[in-house]
């Protein structure tokens, strides 16, 4: 039973010298006091409030409400780009439909339905044979 009792004592020692290390490695000291400070100045800051497009109604909150923005002029930059643009000269060339569009349209459809339409020569070769010997 003293063994038990020793053991115990033993294990709060080892948990106590680790807490020591613990606070040693992060700068921390064993008093109370300087825990709670430290655990203070550790507490995340929340960031400050910004009003852009709300109007608050309480005065503390207006006092961080910022100035409406204002948008910049672009006039005289489309002017300059308008100006840079004149200079190059616009060659308007007519378009030929006939090299836009596609030399065979209906070679898709050829693809796609080529097996079965040679199927059904074949069996319209057979049927006009039949119907031949026939007469």
């Amino acid at each position: 039973m003293s063994s038990i009792g020793s053991l115990e004592e033993e294990a709060l020692k080892r948990k106590a010298r680790l807490n020591a290390l613990k606070n040693k490695r992060s700068g921390e000291s064993s008093e109370p006091e300087s825990k709670k400070s430290k655990q203070d100045e550790n507490e995340p800051k929340r960031p400050a409030l910004k009003f852009r497009s709300y109007n608050p109604k309480d005065e503390f909150l207006q006092e961080r409400q910022l100035p409406r923005a204002k948008p910049e002029s672009i006039a005289s930059e489309i002017e300059e780009k308008l100006k840079s643009n004149a200079n190059v000269e616009v060659e308007d060339q007519e378009i030929n439909l006939t090299s836009l569009a596609p030399k065979k349209p209906d070679w898709d459809l050829k693809r796609d339905v080529g097996k079965k339409i040679e199927k059904l020569e074949r069996r319209t070769q057979r049927a006009i044979v039949d119907l031949i010997r026939m007469y």
